[in-house]
């Protein structure tokens, strides 16, 4: 699997020095995430993704660049080779796309949600995965199936029970 996380820190001894958002950014962790999903939706382990963790004030550039929306949000996915789950025989291979989190965010609603903001990255990442796999929230039925992914990964991933969907 060919996975990389962009951080604005080089060693985790430069992490501890950034707000709590940030230090709950664990790259070993999602990677590994994103390797069991991989593996769950049959995306060829030379397939590339990109993760990266950025500030409020850069998610919020991104957000009105791409989507005409203002402020900073929690994730955003940028889709490459559109690329869909692949299948047993024909794993998916090529250039997923990039997901960018922004940690602040994902804190605040981490705190609304109840659970931790490691959960809500994780949460966040397994999103992005599925939007860069073309899965869409807007239709009731499309919600529940992209939801119903996204939990089962998490579940597995994580052994207990999903932190729950933090929607705006």
């Amino acid at each position: 699997m060919s996975v990389s996380i962009d951080t604005p820190w080089e060693t985790p001894e430069e992490q501890a020095t950034f707000p709590e958002s940030y230090r709950a950014v664990d790259p070993d962790q999602l990677t590994a995430l994103a390797d069991l999903a991989f593996a769950r939706w049959h995306i060829h382990p030379d397939t590339e993704l990109s993760i990266s963790v950025v500030d409020e004030d850069h998610m919020a550039e991104l957000h009105m660049q791409w989507l005409d929306l203002p402020g900073p949000t929690d994730v955003m996915s940028f889709p490459m080779d559109e690329l869909r789950v692949g299948t047993v025989t024909e794993p998916s291979l090529g250039v997923l796309g990039d997901i960018v989190l922004c940690p602040p965010v994902a804190q605040r609603q981490a705190e609304a949600a109840g659970h931790s903001t490691q959960d809500e990255l994780c949460l966040l990442t397994v999103h992005g995965m599925l939007h860069l796999l073309g899965h869409d929230h807007v239709e009731d039925t499309e919600r529940e199936a992209m939801f119903t992914l996204q939990r089962g990964l998490l579940e597995e991933f994580l052994g207990r029970d999903a932190p729950v969907e933090t929607m705006k």
